[in-house]
């Protein structure tokens, strides 16, 4: 449990970071084109610029998550306080996504890969967690 516990933290954490890191500075115009099949240059420049930037600030969120756990996985896999925000944050992720289907519609293969992805990692990371936890007191 523990291997594929860690093993979903870091590559779910690694993904994140890099694309936090990718969208926010290097290539969201990219992003929207690979990911939502959407060309930005059909916008208007004032939408679009505005559009690029409150991405780049989600995505640098997104960053800053992804730093904040790589910095604390010990205490995310052992620290009651770490460990429930830690989980609630992923688990706010998870909730948008399925408000999302629920409001907005169906999603891409790609986007229900990453739902399912994230709903196996917080299930593994919660009861792995949780056991370490409480068997440490």
């Amino acid at each position: 449990m523990k291997a594929i516990s860690y093993f979903f933290f870091y590559t779910y954490i690694g993904l994140v970071v890099v694309a936090g890191f990718w969208g926010a500075f290097i290539g969201p115009k990219n992003d929207y084109s690979l990911l939502f099949n959407f060309d930005i240059a059909e916008l208007n420049e004032r939408i679009r610029n505005d559009m690029l930037s409150q991405y780049r600030f989600l995505r640098a969120i997104e960053l800053g998550f992804g730093t904040f756990a790589f910095l604390f996985v010990k205490e995310i896999f052992s620290d009651k306080k770490f460990n429930k925000l830690f989980l609630f944050i992923m688990l706010s992720g998870i909730m948008a996504r399925v408000t999302g289907i629920l409001i907005d519609g169906s999603l891409s293969p790609l986007m229900y890969f990453f739902l399912l992805y994230e709903v196996i990692g917080l299930i593994l990371i919660f009861f792995y967690s949780r056991k370490k936890i409480y068997a440490s007191r």
